[in-house]
C-alpha cells in the first residue's frame, strides 16, 4: 500500500508519479519516501519511462521536519539524537532506487526543489524546470548537512567550488541561475513544465528500452570509475545492447531512411 499523498497517472507508455502533499509544500516524509520508492519499482516494471512532479508552488520542499515524521522523532535540549536512522532507513533506499532504475526518469519541477527535495530533482536524467522554480539545499539553516546524495549530485553537476556555496550558503538558486550551471537540463515557461516533460518521456518510452536502460546504468557508475574502467564497463554493455533486436531494427531504419520501431 502505498501514501495516499502520491499519485500516478499512466499516459501511454509513459508513468507520472506525483508528489501531492500542497498543504506541506509535498514535504516528504519517511513514510512518503517508502511510498514512492515502491511506487517507482512499480512502475518502471511497467511503463518506458518515469516522469516524477510536485505541484505548482513545490516540486518537494525537503523532509517533513515535524517529530511525528522522524524515525526516532525529534531531539530534545541536550538528548542523545540520531539524525540518520530516517536517512538509512527511508531517504537512501528511494536514492538508491532511483540510481537503479532501469527506464528513464524525467522530472518536472515548479516552484521549491529544497532539501532532500533537490536531491530528487536532480537526480532525474532529464530535469525540465519552470523558470519560477528554484534549488535550495538549506540544510545548514537548521545544523545538518545536505542528505539524499546532494554532495555527490552537485559536485558532478557544478563542481565542488560552487556545490560547496551552494551547501555553505543556503541561498536559493533561481532557476535561470541553476540552467546556466548545469543543473536542470530544460528550462521553460511555468506552464509548460509538465507538457514538456511529458513529451520527453514519451519519446524515451518510445525508445530502446535495453539501451536506455543500459545508458542509465553507464552514466551513473561513470560518475564513480576511472577512464580505463568505464572503457571496459562499456564493451561489456555494447556486446549486451548489439545482441537484442533493437539494433537490428535501429540499423535497418538507419539505412531504410526511416523511423525505427523499437519494441519497448
Amino acid at each position: 500500500m502505498t501514501d495516499e499523498k502520491l499519485r500516478v497517472e499512466r499516459r501511454g507508455g509513459v508513468s507520472v508519479i506525483r508528489i501531492d502533499d500542497p498543504a506541506t509544500m509535498n514535504a516528504m516524509t519517511g513514510a512518503m519516501a517508502r511510498g514512492l520508492r515502491a511506487l517507482l519499482r512499480r512502475e518502471a516494471a511497467e511503463a518506458g519511462a518515469l516522469v516524477l512532479a510536485g505541484g505548482e508552488r513545490a516540486f518537494c520542499a525537503g523532509a517533513n521536519l515535524t517529530g511525528a515524521n522522524l524515525t526516532g522523532g525529534l531531539p530534545e535540549p541536550g538528548a542523545a539524537f540520531d539524525a540518520g536512522l530516517t536517512l538509512e532507513d527511508d531517504f537512501n533506499p528511494l536514492m538508491e532506487t532511483i540510481r537503479e532504475l532501469e527506464v528513464p526518469l524525467v522530472t518536472a519541477v515548479r516552484g521549491a526543489a529544497a532539501g532532500v527535495g533537490a536531491s530528487l530533482a536532480l537526480a532525474g536524467d532529464i530535469v525540465v524546470a519552470g523558470r519560477s522554480a528554484y534549488v535550495l539545499e538549506a540544510f545548514a539553516r537548521i545544523g545538518l548537512v545536505p542528505d539524499g546524495g546532494a554532495a555527490w549530485l552537485l559536485t558532478r553537476a557544478v563542481g565542488r567550488i560552487r556545490a560547496m556555496e551552494m551547501m555553505l550558503l543556503a541561498e536559493k538558486i533561481p532557476a535561470p541561475q541553476a540552467f546556466d550551471w548545469g543543473l536542470i537540463t530544460r528550462l521553460v515557461e511555468d506552464a509548460a513544465v509538465e507538457e514538456t516533460a511529458l513529451e520527453l518521456a514519451a519519446r524515451l518510452a518510445a525508445g530502446p528500452a535495453l539501451a536506455l536502460g543500459l545508458i542509465r546504468k553507464a552514466a551513473w557508475a561513470a560518475a564513480d570509475s576511472g577512464f580505463l574502467e568505464t572503457l571496459r564497463r562499456e564493451r561489456r554493455l555494447q556486446r549486451q545492447a548489439g545482441s537484442h533486436p533493437d539494433f537490428a531494427e535501429g540499423v535497418a531504419a538507419f539505412r531504410e531512411k526511416r523511423s525505427a520501431r523499437f519494441r519497448g
